[in-house]
């Protein structure tokens, strides 16, 4: 079978990339202009943009039980996609409730749909968010890809070790 690539985009919202918001990241404002020539490359090869969002309501047991910030409530501009990334029409947009952008949503579906079997996941927060993910599409049988230079984590120590726990149990592809 000939690799069929998307391109999975988590979390680059507002609520995690702005200053001074809620769940702020700030080395995700420094992946941006990286993250816009991979959606460039993406859109020149055809291939499929999904945008994984974090989306709450606002008693989430994330902020009740995790202690988590309030964040990316449905609804809200802090649950939107940030502009510079230049969504289109085109582009599949997926609701996520917790860390890992398959447990409770369409994804798993819409990239068998799509023939997808290599997966290069970007975005925010590289130990959690992006370690899930690559996790759990690993084991979904997904070859997995993770540019080092398009996601970006809250601290460096947890990032490395991410990064080390991907490419040696999950055999994530790091780029």
């Amino acid at each position: 079978m000939k690799d069929k690539k998307a391109l999975l985009i988590i979390d680059m919202l507002n609520d995690f990339v702005g200053e001074g918001a809620p769940l702020e990241v700030p080395s995700t404002r420094n992946i941006i202009p990286h993250l816009k020539k991979e959606i460039k490359e993406a859109r020149k090869e055809g291939l499929p943009i999904i945008y994984i969002c974090d989306t709450h309501q606002q008693h989430d047991r994330e902020f009740v039980k995790m202690n988590w910030p309030v964040h990316a409530i449905k609804g809200t501009t802090g649950s939107e996609v940030i502009e510079d990334l230049e969504q289109k029409d085109e582009d599949i947009f997926i609701e996520k409730t917790t860390y890992s952008a398959f447990y409770n949503t369409d994804l798993d579906k819409i990239l068998k749909e799509l023939e997808i079997n290599v997966l290069r996941i970007t975005g925010t927060v590289t130990h959690i968010c992006i370690l899930f993910t690559a996790a759990e599409g690993g084991i979904r049988g997904y070859d997995v890809e993770v540019p080092s230079n398009c996601v970006a984590g809250l601290d460096e120590n947890d990032e490395k070790y991410a990064f080390r726990l991907m490419q040696n149990e999950f055999g994530v592809k790091l780029l």
